[in-house]
């Protein structure tokens, strides 16, 4: 009896120890993440701040649609490669709080 209280124990250990592992792996990637977004929400604002003042300063309408033109195309690819960056964050959070539990599920299948 004491032998079967003392397995239980070990497991729900075991466990936990698999389950704090997990939550400080996917803990990490998230502040990862957050920051990375902090960097691009204030890289975003510099560079729409810096196009405004070309905006101000065009001389003619040509000028202007060419500003916003390269602003636009510069933005949308900007996005669109920092987003892509941050799936891949997330799919690394995601592999890193599942190594933990590799281990336990060959256990199991044992």
């Amino acid at each position: 009896m004491v032998t079967g209280f003392e397995s239980m124990q070990k497991l729900g250990k075991e466990n936990m120890d698999v389950a704090l592992e997990s939550f400080g792996a996917m803990s990490k990637g998230m502040q990862a993440i957050t920051a990375e977004m902090a960097d691009y929400s204030k890289k975003s604002v510099e560079e729409s701040g810096a196009a405004f003042e070309k905006f101000a300063a065009a001389k003619s309408l040509d000028k202007l649609f060419e500003a916003q033109t390269n602003f636009a195309k510069s933005s949308y690819e900007s996005f669109v490669g920092e987003f892509t960056k941050i799936g891949e964050m997330y799919a690394d959070m995601a592999r890193d709080a599942y190594k933990p539990y590799e281990g336990s599920i060959k256990k199991a299948g044992k």
